[in-house]
């Protein structure tokens, strides 16, 4: 990942708290009118930055963790009964 973490440029913020995702952003992310996406904090370190994540994407995180947590508490419980 070379060129990781990529600039889109600045966009600014509208009245209604409205911003614009740059085109070779949406391009990259394969978000089209419509989509939705999911805003939330963090990093961690930082209290002051957003991600954008298509939800999509969100999703697939979202169920990778689900797994992975169902097959650690499974482990758990058999490293307990031990």
């Amino acid at each position: 990942m070379a060129d990781f973490p990529k600039f889109y440029g600045k966009v600014p913020v509208g009245t209604k708290g409205q911003i614009v995702i740059p085109i070779e952003a949406r391009r990259a992310l394969s978000i089209k009118a419509g989509d939705n996406v999911v805003i939330v904090s963090g990093p961690p370190h930082s209290k002051r930055m957003i991600s954008i994540i298509p939800e999509g994407e969100f999703n697939k995180f979202l169920k990778f963790l689900e797994d992975h947590i169902t097959m650690m508490k499974e482990r758990s419980s058999r490293e307990k009964r031990k």
